[in-house]
């Protein structure tokens, strides 16, 4: 049996490696696993179509770590079709092959459609047309559209309307149709979007159409003639349980900010209007609901060691402690920064901002004592909550455009 040498993350066309200085107006990647004996009647019908079209194209194979022969079909249709070219991969994964190729490609609209081809190609030129003349960033075939026609069993149907139904309730997307397999972007989008999924398998499309909608992005929807496939190997209730995990886990990571989807917005050319004031006003309802935990815990902190230590020894040490955690806090919760990198620099500014907190909060106390010699615990609380929310504003302000600024 021929074997092919290891081409892991190596893109071949005819005669040896695809000439780069090949840029097709259409990058076409068909993923694929396991698929050697509809690979060839796919690519074929898919070149004849793609012949049809007035501007030029190439297919591009994807092979997710195959152990049939489709390595070496798809070899054989590289080698004998300048128009198509094999990228292999040593690990499955839909999302994982797109990032690869489309991450790669010069081409300026990007397209992916399934092995099957149960999408009809007449609706191909309709789904790249808007991104050919720069109407839309994104587009989309959908089977929940009006004007499409759908061929497929009662349970399928009821799990693909579930789940773009759990997509609306969840994530509050307008899109239709998530996980159709026949879709196109553009390079530049691509590019902005791709860094920002996380998920490499079937969770992919679904990850890059909310952060695209979230970003204020065009996203465009062809209905589509659709044939199930009857032979599809996609294992419904693993994937439903991955789609939960990835609801859950973008829900999440929007919900705190960490996406800077408004930036990315912006570098494409399409601003969100209010997009600014929107994350500044969840950003400030995040800081304030850390700096209530924050004045709360400093207050009991505050008493706990009044009892043992002077007035100002004590509120030293409560204000020490909860501003090291109000800093960690807001540094992951609020302003969506992670890992190591620049932690010690914050938290250093932190402790300058903690200073200033210091000495306002001590010349409160001072001038509670000179004014009312002997006031009560609950007095001196009091004076010192005050304080503490004239620092924590300063704080926020100090957060936002000192500490956690983008550098």
């Amino acid at each position: 049996m021929n074997t092919l040498p290891e081409l892991t993350g190596t893109a071949y066309g005819a005669g040896g490696p695809a000439a780069s200085a090949v840029r097709p107006v259409l990058e076409v990647v068909v993923p694929v696993h396991n698929e050697e004996v509809d690979l060839a009647p796919c690519v074929e019908r898919l070149r004849a179509y793609l012949h049809t079209l007035p501007f030029s194209a190439r297919i591009t194979i994807a092979d997710n770590a195959s152990t049939d022969g489709t390595a070496l079909v798809a070899h054989r249709l590289s080698s004998d079709h300048p128009d198509v070219r094999v990228v292999h991969l040593a690990e499955k994964g839909r999302g994982r092959a797109l990032k690869r190729v489309w991450s790669q490609s010069e081409s300026p609209v990007l397209v992916y459609m399934d092995v099957d081809l149960s999408t009809d190609l007449n609706a191909l030129l309709p789904l790249v047309a808007p991104m050919l003349s720069g109407h839309s960033d994104l587009a989309i075939g959908s089977r929940l559209a009006h004007g499409s026609s759908v061929t497929r069993g009662p349970k399928r149907e009821l799990i693909s309307r579930g789940y773009n139904l759990l997509l609306h309730g969840t994530l509050r997307t307008r899109f239709r149709d998530a996980q159709c397999g026949f879709k196109a972007i553009r390079r530049d989008v691509a590019r902005e979007l791709l860094p920002l999924v996380e998920d490499d398998t079937w969770f992919f499309d679904t990850e890059l159409l909310v952060l695209a909608e979230r970003a204020g992005l065009r996203i465009h929807e062809v209905p589509v003639d659709w044939v199930d496939d009857p032979d599809s190997r996609v294992d419904v209730l693993r994937t439903a349980r991955d789609d939960l995990r990835g609801i859950a886990r973008l829900a999440t990571a929007l919900a705190r900010g960490r996406m800077p989807l408004h930036e990315v917005a912006e570098r494409l050319g399409r601003p969100l209007p209010g997009s600014r004031s929107q994350v500044l006003g969840a950003q400030i309802a995040r800081f304030v609901t850390i700096g209530v935990l924050s004045t709360v815990a400093y207050a009991v902190l505050y008493v706990l060691l009044r009892g043992t230590l002077g007035s100002f020894t004590a509120n030293a040490w409560a204000l020490v402690l909860t501003a090291v955690a109000n800093t960690a806090a807001n540094r992951r919760v609020t302003f969506g920064v992670r890992g190591p990198r620049d932690r010690w620099r914050h938290q250093a500014q932190g402790l300058l901002i903690l200073g200033a907190g210091l000495a306002l909060t001590s010349g409160a106390l001072a001038v509670l004592d000179a004014a009312a010699p002997g006031a009560s615990r609950g007095v001196e609380v009091a004076v010192l909550t005050v304080a503490n929310l004239v620092v924590t504003v300063a704080r926020f302000v100090l957060m936002r455009i000192w500490v956690f600024v983008r550098r």
